[in-house]
């Protein structure tokens, strides 16, 4: 795509990820290559959104014309109110990732949910029956929380730091259409270990362990997992998380936020083009601008 055609896209032609910091974002890459790979005349970039000015970055995805806009942290949550509609998976999950614009009515939903969840089975990992432990209860952790609940895990144990907000989740689980065996566990506590000591399935949903704090681990003593637990950091920045680390020299499969970040931007397309992103061009792109970055 050069740049004369670019600097001529025209309304409903351009996308972009709102987040806060957001320069790190491996998507403006992925999708690009994605287009360019479908013959496609559009154009993905950044923007990066302090939380006072979210509400007119929203409103400027109508001024604008653009197409639609993927939502990271710390917005997810607020942007909901800024919206003419809310899908009802995302109303559930209580967070909006994916912004569709039609015709100047802006719609919100949640892809992350189904990222993750198309992420676990090409790496043949299946959630019916497994005691999942959920680090974290913030918007991604609610995504995947439901999402483990319609796979048919068999318990869901919550560790957050805020236990308020763990608690709020357990309650959304329990309105859940497929509702599942919740519990929350204090950090450090007994009922934490008890649950890390049964886990199938560990899921890392916080910032912890992000770059730059890549010495900073959500889980202090991977020691407590059973052999055979799946270990998944949805964090992709580093590739290899020291969560990750700790749990790979134990021998345990693990499982970074590369694949959940490619699939839940390739579902985005559906919303936004009725088809769904060419997976593979977009992980290879992806991982070449994390590469790039590092």
């Amino acid at each position: 795509m050069t740049q004369g055609r670019s600097a001529n896209l025209g309304p409903g032609r351009i996308l972009g990820v709102l987040g806060h910091p957001v320069r790190h974002s491996a998507s403006p890459a992925m999708h690009n290559a994605a287009f360019v790979a479908q013959g496609m005349y559009a154009m993905y970039g950044a923007f990066d959104v302090p939380p006072e000015q979210l509400a007119q970055a929203v409103a400027g995805i109508r001024t604008l014309g653009l197409l639609g806009v993927n939502v990271t942290i710390p917005h997810k949550e607020a942007v909901m109110a800024y919206l003419d509609e809310v899908a009802p998976t995302a109303r559930q999950v209580g967070a909006v990732n994916t912004i569709v614009n039609r015709g100047g009515r802006l719609i919100g939903y949640n892809t992350d949910g189904w990222g993750f969840l198309i992420s676990l089975e090409e790496r043949g990992v299946r959630v019916a029956g497994r005691h999942v432990v959920l680090l974290g209860a913030g918007g991604a952790a609610r995504a995947v929380a439901l999402h483990l609940a319609m796979a048919g895990a068999a318990k869901i144990t919550i560790i957050n730091r805020t236990r308020a907000r763990a608690e709020f989740l357990l309650a959304d689980l329990a309105r859940a259409h497929q509702p599942v065996v919740a519990a929350v566990a204090d950090v450090g506590s007994q009922e934490a270990r008890e649950a890390l000591s049964e886990a199938g399935l560990v899921v890392n949903c916080t910032p912890v362990g992000m770059a730059p704090d890549v010495d900073h681990t959500p889980l202090d003593d991977v020691s407590l997992l059973p052999p055979g637990a799946v270990v998944y950091d949805t964090i992709y920045r580093p590739l290899e998380t020291r969560l990750l680390r700790e749990a790979r020299e134990r021998g345990l499969l693990t499982i970074n936020g590369l694949s959940m970040l490619v699939h839940q931007g390739a579902c985005s397309w559906e919303y936004w083009f009725g088809r769904r992103g060419p997976v593979e061009v977009m992980r290879a792109a992806a991982l070449a601008a994390l590469e790039a970055a590092s």
